[in-house]
């Protein structure tokens, strides 16, 4: 079934729908054409909707509930799989959840992208900043703080200049490091508004931590939102593992009205 934007939208609004930050659609890969086919090891294409209806190409947290779906209804092993996406292939891990129902799901980044506009400010609760373009397989802005004041209010979206460089949008981070390999984030997700955590936001938040402090070795960070942490190492050449919680809450069927 082919879901439009009014209805991805609707099934996501917290007040008359489900509520969600996205909604993420599953294909078998042998059902898309040869154009957008990867490769044939690959079984299953991640497909990203967000709460305005609007498409997006990655998920980081999208991707690691949906490998928890894959193995908890068995249309997965336990174990190491790669799924499609819009943003390329992704490495993933699940543990069997009847062992550890709590076990964190892993997945493999590729290295993110510093890329101009070199320039680019952000402006949020009044204050204009700098800030750092970071492309995780979705476009991100980050900028920093001291502290970020839990009564700072992101539900106006912050600006950002030039605002012609995103004319799709982009994700914009406020990040204070509580200390070097800990970050404390609030993130505006494009499409969406404010989420309480956003796994491809803690990789952009990492990436630009390293690119202001130079650092170049392997490490792992915490990373901090509202809504919990996550985990991310930096491997060697770049690569970032991204780890957290991944549960289902609830398991259920939809109607929707029938167009017409």
């Amino acid at each position: 079934m082919r879901l439009s934007g009014h209805d991805v939208a609707a099934i996501c609004d917290r007040h008359v729908g489900i509520g969600s930050d996205g909604l993420l659609h599953l294909t078998a890969c042998r059902t898309r054409t040869s154009a957008q086919a990867p490769a044939p090891t690959v079984s299953w294409f991640m497909d990203v909707r967000n709460a305005d209806g609007s498409w997006d190409t990655m998920c980081g947290n999208g991707l690691r509930v949906l490998t928890r779906y894959l193995v908890d209804t068995g249309l997965c092993r336990p174990g190491e799989h790669t799924i499609a996406t819009r943003a390329g292939l992704r490495r993933v891990h699940a543990d069997a959840t009847n062992s550890r129902p709590q076990a964190a799901v892993r997945t493999w980044m590729p290295p993110p992208l510093i890329l101009p506009p070199y320039d680019l400010t952000v402006t949020a609760a009044g204050s204009r900043r700098p800030a750092v373009h970071v492309d995780v397989g979705t476009p991100h802005a980050v900028t920093f703080l001291d502290a970020l004041d839990p009564g700072l209010n992101l539900r106006p979206p912050p600006s950002v200049a030039p605002a012609a460089a995103f004319a799709e949008g982009i994700t914009i981070s406020l990040v204070a490091a509580l200390d070097d390999r800990t970050l404390e984030v609030r993130v505006h997700e494009r499409g969406v508004g404010e989420t309480p955590a956003c796994g491809t936001a803690a990789c952009a938040a990492v990436a630009a931590h390293r690119h202001r402090r130079r650092s170049t070795a392997t490490a792992t960070y915490t990373v901090r939102f509202p809504g919990g942490a996550l985990e991310v190492t930096v491997l060697p050449g770049g690569t970032m593992q991204l780890s957290g919680p991944a549960v289902i809450v609830a398991y259920g069927t939809l109607l929707l009205p029938q167009a017409g």
